[in-house]
């Protein structure tokens, strides 16, 4: 069985961070490993608390990992303390760690910036090079690139940019009310984009993590980066599409919207027989 790790905090309600990547590789088809970065105290409508864990715990976490079962895929989410990043930066270079998808969380939907500029720098002098992909939104994509994006050839432009700065693969994400829900993949210097039609649905907490998870489940089973993608994308919509509606602010979505079998069953599910 494949295997990959998350780098990132966890969500005590479960939609984002840790939780929903564990339960977006379990769904893809890997075995799921996790290295905190830090607690939080949130719910659907927002964070109230964060606690770091300290930079010598997170890299006794991934000395523990690698040693003993050794991940296929690495996704790295959202890390705010610049010492944080350079444990991980050290250590994945260290066990010379392969297909690594990095998220960039740093800009809020609404444009808020998340993490100190200290933090950012770091971000992009530690975490970035050592990237096979990066998936930035739209305002990440403008603090990487430097360019404000308005358009689908500002989305070329700016994914060209930091491919070529920093030597990753870029997904450029659309929606932030530009582009609908396509995306553009940005290797080697060439792109393709991935168009799909918006989903309805206000509840897309940890729509991010997600993706990005399930891009290094799929690497990490062998697919290529494009073919990652893809399956990534369609899984997504999947889970987007089944609606769930849970908590009083942006809700989570359902992961395990594909989940069958004796232990996934309800008792209408003998019921309605």
């Amino acid at each position: 069985m494949k295997t990959a790790l998350t780098i990132a905090g966890s969500d005590s309600c479960g939609g984002a961070g840790i939780q929903a990547d564990i339960k977006t590789m379990t769904m893809n088809g890997v075995y799921a490993m996790s290295a905190i970065t830090a607690l939080t105290a949130q719910n659907t409508t927002g964070v109230t608390g964060i606690s770091e864990v300290t930079p010598d715990f997170l890299e006794e976490q991934l000395d523990r990992i690698f040693t003993d079962i050794r991940p296929d895929a690495v996704k790295i989410g959202m890390v705010s303390a610049t010492a944080l990043i350079e444990v991980i930066s050290r250590k994945l270079r260290e066990y010379g760690a392969q297909k690594i998808v990095l998220d960039p969380v740093m800009v809020a939907t609404s444009g808020a910036v998340l993490i100190s500029g200290d933090a950012v720098a770091a971000l992009k002098s530690e975490l970035l090079p050592i990237a096979t992909l990066a998936t930035p939104n739209i305002p990440e994509s403008e603090a990487l690139s430097g360019i404000k994006i308005l358009s689908e050839t500002d989305m070329l432009k700016a994914a060209q940019l930091i491919s070529e700065k920093y030597g990753c693969a870029v997904l450029c994400k659309g929606g932030h009310s530009l582009n609908d829900a396509n995306d553009l993949l940005w290797q080697n210097g060439e792109y393709r984009w991935f168009r799909v039609r918006r989903i309805e649905n206000s509840n897309t907490h940890g729509t991010g993590c997600t993706l990005s998870s399930a891009i290094a489940s799929n690497l990490a089973k062998g697919f290529s980066l494009e073919e990652s993608v893809e399956r990534a994308k369609e899984y997504i919509s999947g889970a987007l599409g089944a609606m769930l509606d849970l908590g009083h602010g942006s809700g989570p979505m359902n992961h395990a919207f594909d989940l069958k079998g004796r232990f996934a069953e309800n008792p209408d599910d003998f019921t309605n027989a």
